[in-house]
């Protein structure tokens, strides 16, 4: 028995060396968080986020192959959860959504006949597919096969329609896709896409400086869904109501319609239409926000770039505080446009709308003042963006610019917006010197004012004028005289230090300069004295960058000679590489839309730097240059169509206040006017077959 007990005992011990050395030579180790990961999954192990089971799935989160909302039976807090395991940024937990921006399935020409496999893939082998359209959907269904939720279906013209509230974002349809048109994005990866030379995009979208996908709103519109046109605008552009009313419209430039018909898309007013229809429905759409990353961002300057780069970081899941100089935001849209272009309140709404999604704003706060760019850095901020706009006017340079009545044109603006009438005292006859939007703004505010004679004195002819053309032929209409090629030499005065008259030299257009318009060129002896008592140089602005002597790191933050930052134009990082700038103190004066699609390029890097990533463009980014291919010389099958006129106040009713000026078109000319819209992608659009409807709602046959 002693000898049967000592016998097992060995047997045992000989087992657990032997099972002790093998647990050295076989351990394999498993990372504890994959369990903690996989409690939070559905547990369905439905295999919809492309892995064999949740086991899988939370192996590929904890590896880094899969985010933390890659789970499409779950909801977003579960997201969140596996985001806090993994200690990443919870902003990566947002659901993602498949995407399509294809519209045109069948409207593409077919370049070859081909009756072989009906599959994307098989015909994508041959040339690239049988149509002419180098990027656009094949229309053979291939994504919507491999749904396994019954989100995709083909639409009836030829390309998948996803349907958002089925869709989990599982991705199936995107890695079925042979052309890589699908993408399966989060909110915040769609604010972030910029254009680029292989996407799908329409001239108009390709021009705007917001980027904004104009065909989508307009067709939202046309369909009656305003809501969603105001959300396909706000995924580019926070501030429709400011452009919808100032924009110059650079898109309708290269609009196709324009090319076959006498006149391009309005698209402007469309999306005032649109933004003002919100403004006036008594309720705000929702604008969803990432989850909190807890990363914040200073903000200097409230104008267009500063507003729209907070939005963006805002809508990111991270923190702006907005300084800003003066005691309400806007910048140059509230302190620089006239209340008759752009009234108070409607900046008011937009920005209130704005600040509503928890973005901080300290006001009457001067940078170089009362802070630096390295006193907020010690405040703990992640980065800084910098958009002060550009509000130091040029001089003339000329005797007499000191007298008592001469000014200049921003601060002219401003002290008339930062008066609680809107009247400050002026003289009985101005000329105002300059061709660009701040000279009309000027002598149209003064003829509001009361000011009995206004000339407008530019040096080139009215062709070469930089103002909008509506902005002239409004002026035209009010009465403003206009003094082409003219030169100011001096400024008179009337003995005291006043102003007494404004004398030029009359000028003859030579040979082109730089700018590619023809330079003046004085005429001997032509001196020409205008009877004026104020004088308005408003000739441009620049950055006021003395700001810049306060800061220790002044050395290692570039500025060029016009006295803006230099940067990255892909990206807009400066120098130093947590500050980033964007608007008129990056590009020197500019358009708004420039500003916020500045603004929103610098956000989409600042996201990158403060979550760790590479802060990078695209190679392939357009920039607002063209896609050659998409640049069409005719347009075969529009009929014209009248486009609708803009509405706007008769001079008698207009000429004495400050009421604005142009007026909101209505619904049913917001409906025949977003017809006219050929809903155009890259090379294929909606030809007529029948003419729009007028507003008066008659047909006419093509």
């Amino acid at each position: 028995m002693t000898i049967a007990i000592l016998v097992m005992l060995g047997i045992g011990a000989t087992c657990g060396i032997i099972l002790s050395v093998a647990s050295k030579v076989f351990y394999v180790y498993e990372d504890p968080r994959i369990g903690q990961v996989e409690y939070f999954l559905a547990g369905a192990n439905c295999g919809g986020c492309g892995f064999a089971g949740c086991g899988a799935a939370a192996v590929a989160i904890v590896e880094g192959r899969a985010k933390p909302g890659i789970c499409v039976a779950a909801d977003s807090e579960a997201a969140v959860n596996i985001a806090g395991v993994m200690g990443v940024d919870p902003g990566t937990a947002e659901p993602v959504k498949s995407l399509n921006p294809c519209s045109g399935g069948d409207r593409a020409e077919d370049k070859f006949i081909y009756n072989g496999a009906m599959t994307c893939a098989a015909m994508t082998a041959l040339y690239g597919g049988k149509r002419v359209c180098s990027i656009g959907c094949l229309g053979m269904g291939d994504c919507i096969k491999t749904c396994l939720f019954d989100a995709i279906h083909m639409g009836p013209n030829g390309f998948p329609v996803i349907d958002e509230m089925k869709c989990v974002g599982c991705g199936a349809c995107a890695a079925a896709c042979p052309k890589d048109l699908l993408s399966v994005k989060t909110m915040s990866e769609r604010l972030l896409v910029f254009n680029e030379e292989d996407h799908a995009l329409a001239p108009c979208q390709q021009t705007c400086p917001a980027e904004i996908d104009i065909p989508r709103y307009i067709r939202q519109i046309r369909e009656g869904d305003y809501e969603a046109a105001v959300s396909t605008i706000r995924e580019r552009n926070p501030l429709l109501l400011s452009c919808g009313r100032v924009c110059p419209h650079p898109c309708e430039t290269y609009c196709r319609r324009a090319i076959e018909d006498d006149e391009a898309v309005s698209i402007n007013q469309l999306k005032r239409f649109v933004a003002d229809y919100e403004m006036n429905s008594g309720t705000r759409f929702p604008i969803p926000c990432a989850p909190d990353t807890g990363k914040r961002v200073a903000v200097i300057g409230g104008g267009p770039a500063g507003v729209s780069c907070a939005y963006f970081l805002r809508r990111l899941g991270h923190h702006p505080t907005i300084y800003e100089n003066m005691s309400k935001l806007s910048g140059i849209t509230r302190y620089g446009i006239p209340e008759y272009r752009l009234p108070d309140k409607v900046l008011d709404w937009e920005i209130e709308g704005i600040l509503n999604l928890g973005i901080d704003v300290h006001y009457h706060t001067c940078l170089g003042r009362d802070f630096t760019i390295q006193s907020l850095r010690e405040e703990g901020y992640d980065a800084i963006f910098v958009g002060i706009g550009a509000w130091k006017d040029y001089k003339l340079g000329i005797k007499g610019e000191d007298l008592k009545g001469v000014s200049q044109g921003i601060n002219f603006l401003s002290s008339v917006a930062d008066s609680p009438d809107k009247r400050i005292p002026i003289g009985k006859r101005a000329a105002v010197v300059g061709g660009g939007n701040s000279a009309i703004d000027c002598v149209r505010t003064l003829l509001r004012l009361g000011c009995e004679k206004v000339y407008l004195v530019y040096r080139r002819t009215r062709k070469e004028m930089p103002a909008n053309e509506v902005e002239i032929v409004a002026a035209e209409h009010e009465g403003i005289s206009f003094q082409f090629l003219a030169a100011p030499t001096r400024v008179i005065d009337d003995g005291q230090g006043n102003v007494k008259g404004l004398e030029y030299l009359q000028m003859e257009l030579g040979e082109p300069d730089a700018s590619g318009r023809r330079r003046p060129v004085p005429i001997e002896g032509s001196e020409t004295i205008l009877d004026v008592d104020m004088v308005i140089s408003a000739i441009s602005q620049q950055p006021d960058v003395s700001f810049m002597e306060k800061e220790p790191e002044k050395e290692d933050i570039t500025i060029t000679r016009w006295n803006t930052f230099d940067n990255d134009p892909e990206t807009l990082q400066c120098s130093v590489p947590y500050l980033f700038t964007g608007g008129d103190v990056a590009t020197g004066p500019s358009l708004v839309v420039d500003a916020i699609g500045g603004g929103r390029r610098a956000a989409r890097s600042i996201h990158q730097y403060i979550t760790g990533e590479e802060v990078k463009g695209s190679p392939k980014s357009l920039r607002k240059q063209h896609i050659p291919e998409s640049l069409f010389q005719t347009v075969p099958g529009v009929v014209k169509s009248k486009r609708t006129p803009m509405p706007e106040l008769p001079v008698k009713d207009r000429i004495d206040s400050m009421i604005e000026v142009d007026q909101v078109i209505t619904e049913a000319d917001a409906k025949h006017e977003s017809s006219r819209c050929l809903n155009c992608c890259r090379v294929c659009y909606n030809p007529d077959t029948i003419a729009p409807s007028t507003p008066e709602g008659e047909q006419s046959a093509a």
